[in-house]
């Protein structure tokens, strides 16, 4: 068993970072909501915890609290932001509302080296309306900032931290390293969880449970069905079975990709299902995208079953959800039996199929699973996938989706991921390591085009035209919560819409999106 280290969620935002950056040290992680039941929680026998943060006072009625069994683990403990003023009343000190909040960059000062924060001075990302007054008894004051009298707190005794400030955050600097120190050093966890072990005992526990029974997969052609499929694969070999569903509504060229990497590269019997006219006339004159989703999901389920019962149903069904899905839909508890739910790479399966949910992904963060599609031995175009949206090209055709204004937009996308590639600016692989690059003025996260439901007046060969209008979308983003618009150099972006004027029949006119996340999201609808 992995040393395990805690995170108990109070409702922060930023939950999720601070798991990542601790299985990015290879120190296997566990986010968990503050109030999961202590049996769950002691089973992994955590080595640490970490208390996020959270939108709460600690002194109102409602507040989360610190659970008890915390401190009777008598590991080390480490607050964060509201982690910090909870530890602190849980232990007898005095959270009151500041004087003045203390939102963004800040600059701390640590006034003495301690195990946690080296001495210097700190760039660090504050979030916060109330503040420590009184220490917990066995406390010392360890750092503050100008609104912050005490921005950091220790008893070292007994290896309790808290931190008012967001270590877990780009905006921090040094933030991983001071996780990392407390990970490592403060509750001496052990750094091997690495892609190997998951692979080893991923496949290990497959073999144990699957035995001799046959297995089916659906795959999308994403990143997570991908590894999964082929993590699986690797475990029981022809035992089992993909399903891929053409659904005409992926990029240009990705059909034939998916194809080819499974019955060629992984060498998975690949079962694919040709339905674009089913989806099409389902879609006819739909504009809603909500009704979109339903329509297609309801759709691939269909196909989906008809298949299976081709198949005569195998007894496993192999579902690539990944830890973020967990979270979010709070299913923390190993205890509770798995559901299918309705999940982005299928669409969505149904309740009544009698299948038993084989998950490898489960625990995994997504630049987890690239790491470990990169040691299955998966090409760099599906490990590095951009991200795409489960409805496909249909919610990215705002308005009617026709296969005319699909192949429109398909084109003008290729085209713009095209240029983007040519100038290094697509979000790559670097050589030394799994990490990600960000060449030129940044690498983008994600990329793509929408086609508008509106058309404009042009000028083309001195003729007046009136067609249609693309929207390109480029943004950076370390973790998708949030996302800024790519800042592209100019001469690309004249080169890309002078391309797509020029070769793509029915656009004469581009846009470029420049709206953050928030307020916009990343994608139109």
């Amino acid at each position: 068993m992995h040393d395990t280290i805690v995170v108990l969620d109070f409702g922060s935002q930023y939950a999720q970072l601070i798991a990542r950056s601790i299985r990015e040290e290879n120190v296997f992680c566990e986010l968990l909501p503050w109030n999961t039941p202590a049996e769950s929680v002691l089973t992994l026998n955590p080595k640490g915890y970490i208390l996020s943060g959270g939108p709460a006072s600690v002194y109102s009625s409602r507040a989360p609290q610190v659970p008890e069994y915390v401190f009777q683990s008598q590991v080390p403990i480490l607050g964060v932001c509201y982690g910090m003023q909870a530890l602190t009343h849980s232990m007898g000190g005095e959270v009151a509302p500041s004087a003045k909040q203390e939102y963004g960059h800040a600059a701390l000062q640590v006034e003495r080296s301690n195990p946690l924060l080296p001495a210097g001075i700190y760039q660090v990302w504050m979030s916060h309306g109330d503040r420590i007054e009184r220490l917990p008894e066995g406390f010392r004051i360890l750092a503050h900032t100008d609104n912050s009298p005490i921005a950091a707190m220790g008893d070292p005794s007994r290896d309790y931290y808290g931190v008012q400030f967001h270590p877990e955050v780009r905006h921090t600097n040094k933030g991983k390293d001071i996780l990392a120190r407390f990970v490592i050093q403060i509750c001496g966890a052990e750094p091997d969880w690495t892609p190997y072990s998951i692979i080893h005992e991923s496949v290990q526990k497959i073999r144990d449970r699957v035995g001799k029974e046959r297995v089916l997969s659906a795959v999308s052609g994403g990143v997570d069905s991908s590894v999964a499929t082929a993590l699986v694969h690797k475990a029981v070999g022809d035992q089992l079975h993909a399903v891929f569903v053409d659904t005409g509504l992926l990029r240009k060229g990705e059909t034939e990709q998916v194809i080819t990497t499974f019955r060629d590269h992984i060498g998975v019997q690949l079962h694919p299902a040709h339905a674009v006219e089913d989806f099409l006339s389902d879609l006819k004159g739909v504009t809603d995208p909500e009704k979109k989703r339903a329509l297609i999901g309801n759709r691939f389920i269909r196909i989906f079953e008809e298949q299976a019962q081709a198949l005569e149903m195998p007894k496993y069904l192999v579902q690539g959800t990944i830890y973020p899905d967990v979270v979010e839909s709070q299913g923390h508890d190993r205890s509770q039996v798995a559901r299918i739910k309705t999940h982005h790479n299928v669409g969505g399966l149904p309740e009544e199929m009698d299948f038993e949910l084989i998950e490898p992904l489960r625990y995994l963060f997504k630049d987890e699973v690239r790491r470990i599609g990169i040691s299955l031995g998966l090409p760099p175009h599906i490990v590095w996938r951009q991200p795409f949206p489960g409805p496909g090209l249909a919610i990215r055709v705002i308005g009617e989706v026709t296969w005319e204004r699909l192949e429109r937009l398909r084109a003008a996308d290729a085209i713009f991921l095209d240029e983007l590639r040519e100038a290094d600016l697509l979000r790559l692989k670097t050589r030394s390591d799994d990490s990600v690059s960000r060449k030129g003025p940044r690498g983008t996260a994600q990329a793509f085009a929408v086609l508008l439901p509106v058309q404009s007046v042009g000028v083309m060969g001195d003729k007046r035209t009136y067609q249609d209008v693309i929207a390109l979308r480029a943004v950076t983003t370390d973790d998708f919560m949030t996302a800024d618009w790519a800042r592209l150099p100019q001469d690309l972006l004249a080169e890309i819409g002078s391309r797509i004027v020029n070769e793509v029949e029915g656009i004469n006119r581009v846009v470029y999106d420049i709206t953050s996340k928030p307020p916009g999201t990343i994608e139109w609808e």
